[in-house]
């Protein structure tokens, strides 16, 4: 399978067979949980209502950092293989990982305000979260700066490799330090330390996050696929011309 997505052609082929059944997957899966989460699960012993943003928070903060990790293997990818779509694919995801870090710092404020009487505080949690969304734009920033693909490609990728390392500061994080956010409830030794009525939506909705994902990247990579196409033609048209 990796030799045979190497081939751009192979690829478009069937992602275009495959995105309409990951699509309607994600709707089915995303809105089952979602509808569990904000109408069937109850509401928190100490938190309330509030513990909803829950079922939006934690999975896109997850995706945002498996995201970026996906960046960062996919340029590794790249540099040892050769790879012709690892760089396009880290370049496709960066944007949705972006997003996915700005909802997971916007839902994070707004949790943060009724339960710890602040939208902000520059714990370790919260700032290295902050430090990732960085990393995002800078990664981005990087492919619309160079002009030049091939080094557009190495800049981006260095970027992806040495910025991982913020990835396990972030899990780690309110083990290391002291810090408002709470500990790990989701992944953790003994298991979750989160009643199953609530744990249930939970699972379902970081599935139909997980899968909302891998339809924005697959969408997107398609496009970054075809725009190398039309600048590959372009330049073959200026090579004749001149």
């Amino acid at each position: 399978m990796f030799n045979y997505l190497a081939n751009p052609t192979r690829f478009l082929r069937l992602q275009k067979a495959v995105q309409p059944w990951l699509i309607a997957a994600t709707v089915l899966v995303l809105g089952y949980g979602l509808y569990l989460g904000l109408f069937v699960a109850p509401p928190d012993y100490q938190q309330g209502e509030t513990v909803r943003i829950m079922f939006i928070h934690v999975p896109a903060s997850i995706l945002a950092m498996g995201i970026y990790v996906f960046m960062a293997i996919a340029h590794a990818v790249g540099f040892i293989f050769r790879h012709p779509l690892a760089d396009a694919a880290a370049k496709a995801a960066a944007p949705v990982g972006a997003v996915f870090t700005f909802i997971s710092l916007a839902t994070g404020s707004l949790w943060g305000k009724p339960m710890w009487g602040t939208w902000w505080v520059w714990d370790a949690r919260l700032t290295s979260m902050f430090v990732l969304f960085l990393l995002y734009l800078g990664y981005i920033a990087v492919w619309q700066a160079v002009e030049e693909p091939h080094r557009a490609s190495r800049i981006a990728g260095i970027v992806a490799l040495v910025g991982v390392i913020n990835v396990p500061i972030i899990k780690f994080s309110v083990e290391w330090w002291n810090t408002l956010h709470q500990p790990s409830s989701l992944l953790r030794k003994g298991g979750p330390a989160i009643d199953p009525t609530i744990l249930t939506p939970l699972l379902w909705c970081i599935a139909g996050f997980a899968l909302l994902a891998a339809v924005l990247v697959l969408h997107a990579l398609r496009a970054e696929v075809l725009a190398r196409r039309v600048r590959q033609m372009e330049l073959a048209q200026v090579g004749r011309a001149g």
